[in-house]
């Protein structure tokens, strides 16, 4: 059996500004077609449709256009709900959808029903896993703890269970948007730190014979049976070096899945660069010439900060989006103190709050302040995804 493997479309999201409308439309296209020329027997979509919650109207007809062409497919596809999501809102219509054959997964109580596809080999089935939230999942799914390694055990194990229960021989799939140990994130993807907890082992997934992941932006293989598809757009320009690409597999009856990536086309991607070096100098060199037309981030490394430089710039590159002074280092004199992002950055909510009391006071938080404070990082963040889910 074949599928096509995607996820991170981030419906809605603009590119420090530039709105990406046109652009993810003519994407959602391309995986359709996509599907349609490789003879898919169906395509998963791992999550983070909508870039925001609280979507934006054009976000929603993109959506809703999106649909259309799924339905039009006349082959199953499995979406899952990812941290960026509404699970409630990107769940409507679900029951009616699924007889379109767009079967809507953001329940995590529905982790353990599969959609039942079949083939010469026998069943195959899909389980949907969409972002599980630690603070409030751990009741749907009955956990004790609350981090995304005992959310997504529980699911794993009610999918087990019901697989078991299939005919011997049932091929598995399963959907789910999270942050496994060994993969490799970027800027633009939303921390999902939780008590100072992101990271899922692979483990979880053993005995799946493919795991179709979301969330992280890079394409990457976890193992040879768990793989990301990535973002078929970039979103920051930490992803100016990726190769954006969809993912083929091809599951057989008795052995390990094979994975290619579909590379998109070339029109299909964002036109990004980075520069660095003297304002003066990246003016004048004509080196840079080609990239008159790309969106940028520059870096100017000179000592003091010169005058005007975002609108200096443009005159030469009018697609600059992002500008930062990083003076070079002159020898013998010492380096600049981080600045608050640098020092911020990497870090987590929790972390950031024992930083606080340490440095209004002198000393880090005591053991039971510790656990006062995870608990009410916790409940801000269960909070914060109840609000969203209103």
């Amino acid at each position: 059996m074949r599928f096509l493997h995607t996820s991170d479309w981030h419906l809605g999201r603009r590119f420090h500004g530039e709105d990406l409308t046109g652009i993810q439309r003519k994407v959602v296209d391309h995986i359709c077609a996509t599907a349609r020329a490789e003879g898919v027997d169906a395509l998963l979509v791992a999550g983070d449709i909508y870039d925001r919650a609280i979507p934006s109207l054009d976000a929603v007809r993109l959506f809703s256009h999106a649909l259309e062409q799924l339905a039009d497919l006349g082959i199953p596809t499995i979406v899952i709900s990812g941290n960026h999501d509404s699970a409630h809102r990107l769940g409507v219509g679900a029951s009616l959808l699924s007889k379109a054959g767009v079967h809507l997964r953001t329940d995590p109580a529905q982790a353990g029903t599969p959609v039942l596809l079949h083939d010469d080999h026998g069943t195959v089935a899909v389980y949907g896993v969409p972002y599980l939230e630690p603070a409030l999942a751990r009741t749907q799914l009955d956990t004790d703890e609350a981090s995304h390694r005992a959310v997504l055990t529980s699911a794993l194990d009610r999918i087990r269970t019901d697989l078991a229960a299939r005919p011997s021989g049932a091929r598995s799939v399963v959907l789910a948007h999270a942050f496994v140990t060994g993969a490799v994130g970027c800027d633009s993807e939303r921390d999902i730190t939780v008590g100072g907890v992101d990271h899922a082992p692979a483990g979880v997934f053993d005995g799946i014979d493919y795991v179709a992941l979301g969330h992280l932006h890079g394409a990457q293989r976890v193992n040879s049976r768990i793989h990301y598809s990535g973002s078929p757009l970039a979103y920051s320009f930490s992803e100016a070096g990726h190769n954006k690409s969809l993912t083929l597999v091809d599951l057989p009856a008795h052995a390990e899945p094979a994975v290619t990536r579909a590379d998109l086309p070339e029109t299909l991607r964002l036109p990004l660069a980075r520069l660095a070096g003297r304002l003066e100098d990246l003016l004048a060199d004509p080196a840079h010439d080609h990239l008159a037309a790309a969106w940028l981030d520059v870096t100017l490394t000179d000592i003091a900060r010169p005058y005007e430089p975002m609108a200096r710039l443009k005159q030469r590159f009018p697609h600059t989006l992002h500008l930062k002074h990083m003076p070079a280092v002159i020898p013998g004199q010492a380096t600049d103190t981080p600045t608050y992002r640098d020092r911020l950055l990497g870090r987590s909510d929790l972390d950031i709050t024992h930083d606080f009391i340490a440095a209004v006071r002198g000393t880090q938080p005591s053991q039971d302040e510790a656990g006062l404070l995870q608990e009410a990082v916790d409940e801000l963040r269960a909070r914060a995804q109840e609000k969203e889910a209103v």
